[in-house]
């Protein structure tokens, strides 16, 4: 599979950034022919796919993103937990890679501690089944597609249904390689999430939105991951392009990081994704890092609630 040649859903900013991880098995050792297809028309979803938990039962939703392993598997339990506590809905549990080129720096330095920890995705799948032991909420495994791919599809999805995820997102797997990991999400009843970008054309969107179980993750804006002073206003009009596509709910993620925005967002999407501003939240409170995301989620809570009130 040659990159070069694909047109990537997600953040266009990987491509100043050298592109994506390279796939090509003849250059990198790490990735496997898979004989996975080609066609850029979207397999129809099983309506009665077992996707609950992934929806959004308060307004706005949210969703919490954590790189697992950071700064410690056991203290990423406890973080996850606390944040449920607090009020999230979905959990997005990261799965550290040595080269996440979508991402900023905040969450570039968690992965490097994670895997200083040696954690692998093996770890993240055995989180997933400790949160499940102890929470209803919905779990989603976000990764890049090599540590998937090196476990291998079959085995990933059989061990993520096992251990109680809901559903996977794999932030550079595009629409024309994904028919393989699609049939194979959907025959262990895991929604597969694709990622909606504002520089996507409308014929691109209505293909995202038909593929997606679950929900459908709008990006904010171009670039990497990493918190912002102000909503990009791509976001409100990224999300009715996707609305004209799809009954699914809409989270929108890249940049959320105050309860301004987070309330901003429940204006006009489902839910709000929160990412790099809980994991920065995480690397500034070493010793009491459960506690400070629980307060964050509050204080994201607490102010949509106010702004609902001085808008009604």
């Amino acid at each position: 599979m040659n990159c070069s040649r694909r047109q990537p859903d997600l953040y266009l900013s990987i491509l100043h950034l050298g592109g994506l991880p390279n796939m090509n098995p003849k250059r990198n050792p790490d990735f496997k022919k898979t004989g996975r297809g080609s066609s850029d028309i979207p397999m129809p979803r099983y309506p009665d796919a077992p996707i609950s938990r992934l929806r959004f039962r308060q307004k706005p939703g949210l969703v919490a993103y954590v790189t697992c392993g950071d700064p410690d598997p056991a203290t990423t339990r406890d973080i996850v937990l606390a944040a449920i506590g607090a009020g999230a809905d979905v959990i997005e549990l990261g799965v550290p890679f040595s080269d996440p080129v979508a991402d900023g720096p905040v969450i570039q330095r968690a992965s490097e501690r994670a895997l200083k920890n040696g954690v692998s995705l093996e770890d993240v799948l055995n989180l997933a089944g400790d949160v499940r032991k102890q929470s209803d909420a919905g779990i989603v495994v976000f990764s890049y597609f090599n540590p998937v791919l090196r476990m291998g599809l079959e085995r990933f999805c059989a061990a993520a249904k096992e251990a109680g995820a809901d559903g996977v997102l794999l932030t550079d797997m595009t629409l024309e390689e994904a028919d393989e990991y699609r049939r194979c999400a959907e025959s262990h009843n895991l929604a597969a999430i694709f990622l909606a970008a504002p520089t996507s054309s409308d014929q691109r969107l209505k293909k995202i939105a038909q593929a997606c179980s679950g929900f459908v993750y709008a990006v904010s804006r171009t670039g990497i991951t990493g918190a912002q002073k102000q909503l990009a206003d791509d976001a409100q009009k990224l999300v009715k392009r996707i609305r004209k596509y799809t009954e699914l709910p809409v989270a929108v993620g890249f940049g959320i990081s105050n309860a301004q925005q987070f309330a901003e967002v429940g204006r006009f999407a489902d839910a709000a994704v929160v990412g790099s501003a809980i994991v920065q939240t995480i690397e500034q409170n070493p010793g009491r890092a459960p506690q400070a995301v629980a307060e964050l989620i509050r204080s994201l809570r607490e102010g949509a609630g106010k702004s609902a009130t001085r808008g009604s």
